[in-house]
């Protein structure tokens, strides 16, 4: 059996090795397209895993808000299921908004190994300076557990969370509201609010280009419940969990056990979420069509050989040589172009995803990197599709060749 391998590996090799050019090209095409799938597929994959990470640390995993997804029904609707109740006559009643046994839900969340909880209590006001205004939803925070969860004191381009502290009165907001307000670190602005006017100080400053993150102000927990005269009032708070991927299913947990809506990082991205998977889909398509076409070259080199080869198709039928065998010598030469090939691709891909990895691009003041999967997976992929797509290229003209009757070849070259 291992004599009959290797005369079926030897005899494919021999084929190949007398059409060089028609194997260097074949090769060289196999090789192109698996070096531009990983180029292409690093590029994107390695960008949208940038995207996701950047979704993920830019808020809470889970965010537990005073909201409830469905209203409470009504007393009658409750007292009478099914039947024809119709209600009149009654009237809202106003709740304060707010949390309530937060404390709970904080004890809850923290029960998960690993998690950082963080009370916050969200609410607005108007900054003024000079004759500019600007409107700002401002979050109060505890800097102690906010430097916990990290998405506020590493976008910070100057200050520290912990100045919330000891300055009184102080505030974070972003470079660009800066800009637009015209003040620095240090400055004052007045700050207009429900409960009246007060001044604020300018404590810390977010980078540009922060999103989401950067369109807020930042104080001190009881600044914010004394700016928007909620003392003791909690209406936020935000979870992070170890794995991030688990945060649906914790989230959902804690919603169905305390009523309030509890969003994951994935309920709140879901668009964003469906955008990527449709482009993956758009992505992965086209780099596979370029591996097809790629195979057509292997399809080319076997199938000339088939043909040129069918005088010694026929003797090897009459000596003994079975389908099968026949079919394994065209195979093989398919797997070894592709083998060659892939490992020619393996080493184009490295060098374009290193000569894309050195590009540096400069936004808003920072130079950045495009970021690249490198991860062997990729490669893998590449690798095993090449393979199949080759076999299948192979195996076409190799079955036509073991259906050949040696009797007609033979007495046809006669």
């Amino acid at each position: 059996m291992f004599a009959r391998t290797r005369l079926i590996l030897g005899m494919a090799g021999r084929y190949l090795v007398k059409r060089r050019r028609q194997t260097i090209v074949a090769v060289a095409g196999v090789g192109v397209g698996v070096g531009f799938f990983l180029a292409v597929s690093a590029l994107m994959i390695g960008s949208q895993n940038d995207f996701v990470e950047t979704l993920i640390d830019a808020a809470p995993h889970i965010i537990i808000s005073d909201e409830i997804r469905s209203p409470s029904p009504q007393p009658a609707v409750v007292a009478l299921p099914g039947g024809a109740v119709q209600v009149r006559g009654y009237k809202p009643r106003n709740e304060v908004r707010g949390l309530k046994d937060w404390q709970q839900i904080a004890r809850a969340a923290e029960a998960i190994p690993g998690s950082v909880v963080a009370p916050s209590l969200s609410g607005a006001v108007t900054l003024r300076v000079g004759g500019r205004e600007e409107a700002l939803g401002i979050i109060g925070v505890d800097p102690a557990i906010q430097e916990k969860l990290g998405n506020i004191e590493e976008n910070l381009a100057q200050g520290r969370l912990r100045d919330l502290e000891t300055t009184q009165g102080g505030i974070i907001i972003s470079e660009d509201l800066a800009d637009r307000l015209g003040v620095g670190m240090g400055d004052i602005v007045g700050a207009t609010s429900r409960v009246g006017n007060r001044t604020l100080k300018v404590v810390g400053l977010l980078a540009r280009g922060r999103g989401q993150l950067g369109g807020n102000g930042y104080v001190l927990l009881r600044e914010a419940q004394s700016l928007t005269a909620q003392p003791f009032v909690i209406n936020s708070i935000g979870i992070t969990v170890p794995d991030p991927y688990a945060a649906e299913e914790i989230a959902a947990d804690l919603e169905a056990r305390f009523g309030y809506k509890a969003q994951s990082w994935q309920e709140r991205s879901a668009d964003f979420l469906a955008l990527l998977l449709t482009r993956n889909v758009i992505m992965y398509s086209v780099v596979s069509a370029i591996l097809l076409v790629a195979s057509f070259g292997i399809y080319t080199v076997v199938s000339n050989s088939v043909v040129d080869k069918r005088r010694d198709i026929a003797i090897l039928r009459s000596v003994g040589f079975s389908e099968a065998d026949l079919q394994r010598i065209f195979i093989a030469q398919g797997i070894v172009l592709a083998l060659i090939g892939v490992l020619v691709g393996w080493g184009l891909g490295l060098l374009l995803m290193q000569i894309l990895g050195s590009l540096e691009f400069n936004i808003q003041g920072r130079v950045e990197n495009i970021p690249l999967d490198r991860r062997p997976r990729q490669f893998l992929i590449a690798g095993g599709a090449s393979l199949f797509c080759a076999v299948i290229a192979a195996w076409l003209p190799a079955r036509k060749a073991a259906r050949v009757d040696p009797v007609d070849i033979l007495r046809g070259a006669a």
